[in-house]
């Protein structure tokens, strides 16, 4: 099923905004100025790099996100850093697997979710672990 960016934003919204931190006690978006949200921001780039990758391995993802997305945010340097990722300040890379997870499902795709939770190929963006 092809779904509009609009429509593919509003799915990926409604799984997500609901349990991410930086929402207010109203359930609203906390941010001040919630298009600084890197998800949203750069929503067409996010959605266009998910529907490219075909893999069950959220690595795939990861990178295509880094490739597509991230090199042309204006919070990651020119060497590939980014302080707000690392902080675990960017709602895109703290929520990936949540906005992976929506988008595919949104789109069809069979996410073999069996494997990545017993692979652990991943590792949030903390670095803690899958458990």
């Amino acid at each position: 099923m092809d779904h509009s960016l609009l429509e593919l934003e509003a799915i990926v919204r409604s799984k997500l905004c609901g349990v991410c931190s930086d929402r207010t006690t109203e359930g609203q978006c906390g941010f001040e100025h919630p298009a600084n949200c890197a998800l949203f921001r750069l929503f067409p780039e996010v959605a266009r790099a998910i529907q490219s990758t075909h893999s069950d391995d959220i690595n795939d993802y990861v990178a295509a996100i880094r490739k597509q997305v991230c090199s042309i945010c204006g919070d990651q340097t020119k060497d590939g850093y980014c302080d707000k990722r690392h902080q675990v300040d960017c709602a895109l890379d703290a929520y990936l697997l949540l906005v992976v997870d929506a988008i595919e499902e949104s789109t069809s795709k069979s996410f073999d979710r069996v494997s990545l939770v017993h692979g652990r190929t991943w590792r949030p963006p903390c670095d803690y672990s899958i458990h």
